[in-house]
């Protein structure tokens, strides 16, 4: 059952990868915010539309919506601008810890080794991936950058801990509608409306459905049935899809670099599971063990 929610979790980041390739070549340049609200609105109504169901708490659903979607895709927006893609990347793969320990405060659950051991072999292998030289660093990227993680890292784990109150696809839909509207002010001071061509409409297509509707509810859905520390490494694929498909439409073959970078992050991601594995198969053979003990003892009385 587990490796079925995995499997759900991940349709999440591979979106998301390919998400930076679909803004950049489909997308009107030069408006971040009101693509987000662009994107966030329609999915959020979307999935609303085939859930309709109305939250009890709705202050709760605008602050995750607030720390999941409306001010995560303003400082984004402002880490992007300040930072190369590399380094933002980079920080942001520091989520699976702060989600671990916001786990630890918030739900009274504890980081596990292995997974603090699949972080920190997922930081180091997108380390390889993406930071190549990186120079003329600005503080204020850096900030927003760290900004981002903190409040969706946070926003994920409230999420975990307020969303049994409504189906998954209401939770994911009020989030997006919030964030709208935590977005449409400022897109509204920021910038102008872009002009949409057919090829803009395509685009906003793939990326209101595929990387935000889909997206979202398949990570939200990980979220109820897995722990945040293994969402939180899931979501490590990200960065290794985003780097895959620019490969892959470049024709370029990997460099060395970037093929050890791989391997470490996805042995940050299968890891954890292989110790978890291992530890249920020692505890089934310890149960069986104890088992048969008892029911020898008990032939033993019986014969007595």
């Amino acid at each position: 059952m587990e490796a079925k929610w995995l499997a759900v979790t991940a349709i999440a980041p591979v979106a998301w990868g390919s998400n930076y390739y679909v803004t950049r070549e489909f997308l009107p340049a030069g408006h971040p915010l009101y693509g987000a609200l662009f994107r966030a609105l329609p999915a959020g109504l979307l999935l609303l539309a085939i859930r309709p169901r109305r939250p009890a708490r709705m202050w709760r659903l605008l602050v995750l919506g607030t720390l999941n979607v409306g001010a995560f895709f303003v400082l984004i927006y402002v880490a992007a601008q300040q930072l190369p893609t590399s380094l933002a990347s980079t920080v942001m793969a520091t989520s699976p810890v702060v989600m671990m320990l916001f786990a630890w405060l918030v739900l009274a659950d504890p980081p596990r080794a292995r997974h603090l051991t699949g972080a920190a072999l997922g930081i180091a292998g997108v380390a390889l991936l993406l930071l190549t030289g990186v120079t003329g660093v600005s503080p204020a990227g850096v900030l927003a950058s760290v900004a981002a993680m903190t409040m969706s890292s946070f926003g994920y784990v409230l999420a975990k801990k307020w969303g049994s109150e409504l189906d998954v696809l209401s939770l994911t839909a009020w989030q997006l509608i919030a964030g709208a509207l935590v977005l449409l002010p400022v897109a509204a001071v920021v910038e102008t409306p872009p002009h949409l061509d057919g090829r803009a409409l395509l685009g906003f297509g793939y990326v209101t459905v595929v990387a935000t509707a889909v997206a979202f509810a398949a990570w939200f859905a990980g979220l109820r049935h897995l722990d945040a520390g293994t969402v939180g490494l899931v979501g490590l694929l990200n960065p290794v899809t985003g780097v895959l498909l620019g490969t892959v439409i470049a024709v370029e073959a990997l460099s060395t670099r970037q093929v050890a970078g791989l391997a470490l992050v996805l042995a940050g991601i299968v890891v954890p599971h292989v110790g978890r594995r291992r530890s249920r198969s020692y505890a089934s053979r310890c149960g069986e063990s104890i088992a048969e003990a008892g029911f020898s003892d008990d032939r033993a009385l019986r014969r007595g």
